[in-house]
């Protein structure tokens, strides 16, 4: 018996979702390539999705590149330090809200990368945008991606970069919030935890100045409390926690405040009777624990509005680049405080 090898089945083309949907080879490049310019009614478009479902025909990124003068990669280097929930969400809304616009998200693993020669790296790779977290990029790394041919640089951070747009988030707003909020409360002897994690420093920095802008001129004081996330680190600062006569702590995020409650508890001392506890970004866990935990909520821009940001400069590489001062913070009060 002679075996007849499998023969890969031929690659579908845009002629054969135009076939089996009953449309023009032009209908389906409007309609899979997203385009507003041209109106197709919605039943049509239905018809095209589910032709090129049905055959597995996806897009030629490379073809359509081509036509349009340049690509539709949205480059995301991955931040060089840990997130928490709070962000990666915020990176999920954005990605889902750059597909729908016909981008391709890919994120960029740079690690032992900075500034510009990390932006040396990312230009290889020809984005039509680069969505910078953090800090570290200059004008000279926004000057190198441009002329490869990325339309757009934005930049997610503290700083704006010039030539670049920016997404500017103080986070001194949300030590301010926890500051004020223990004041308030009544509490004068307030403890503020700072990473000891390497490359924090962007954001535990300002937290930690908010709290001291916002208890200045105050009968309150300001003890600086460097933490390692571990159990180990955790118990030694609480050991100590009667001899530093603290009435209360900013443990810089909620993941950071249930590790130093626990750790309190564990040594005796009461929440809040004896210390009230606040962290940040109002994560559900912190609504399990007993006692429920006292947090500042961070409003974040939204996926989308970032997406549009960058569909915006793509359109219009020659506009001035915009900055946007985004992260609203609020306390939401609960028994820890």
């Amino acid at each position: 018996m002679v075996q007849i090898p499998n023969t890969p089945r031929s690659v579908p083309t845009s002629a054969d979702v135009a076939r089996l949907a009953g449309v023009s080879r032009a209908t389906v490049s409007y309609v899979l390539n997203n385009t507003s310019a041209v109106r197709i009614s919605e039943p049509t478009r239905r018809r095209v999705h589910e032709a090129a479902k049905e055959l597995g025909y996806v897009p030629h990124a490379a073809a359509r590149s081509l036509r349009a003068g340049h690509s539709r990669m949205v480059l995301m280097p991955a931040p060089a330090v840990p997130v928490g929930p709070l962000y990666s969400q915020f990176i999920s809304d954005l990605q889902s809200a750059l597909g729908r616009l016909d981008y391709t998200v890919v994120q960029y693993g740079s690690v032992g990368l900075h500034g510009d020669e990390a932006a040396r790296a990312w230009a290889e790779l020809r984005p039509v945008a680069v969505l910078v977290p953090g800090s570290g990029l200059g004008p000279q790394g926004v000057t190198v991606l441009k002329r490869s041919g990325a339309r757009a640089v934005v930049t997610v951070g503290p700083e704006c970069v010039e030539g670049a747009h920016a997404l500017q988030m103080d986070h001194s707003a949300v030590g301010f919030s926890a500051a004020r909020h223990l004041y308030e409360r009544g509490r004068r002897r307030i403890g503020v935890v700072v990473p000891a994690e390497g490359g924090l420093e962007v954001f535990s920095g300002p937290r930690l100045d908010g709290v001291r802008r916002a208890l200045a001129g105050t009968d309150a004081t300001v003890t600086e409390l460097p933490l390692a996330y571990e159990e180990e680190a955790a118990a030694r600062l609480a050991a100590g926690w009667r001899e530093r006569g603290l009435d209360a702590v900013f443990a810089y995020n909620d993941e950071y405040a249930m590790l130093l409650m626990r750790a309190l508890q564990d040594e005796g001392l009461g929440v809040p009777a004896d210390t009230a506890v606040i962290g940040a970004d109002d994560l559900m866990l912190g609504r399990l624990l007993r006692p429920r935990l006292s947090t500042v909520h961070i409003e974040l821009p939204s996926g989308r509005d970032l997406a549009e940001l960058v569909d915006r400069a793509v359109r219009d590489p020659a506009a001035v680049p915009e900055t946007h001062k985004v992260l609203g913070a609020s306390v939401v009060h609960r028994d820890s405080s």
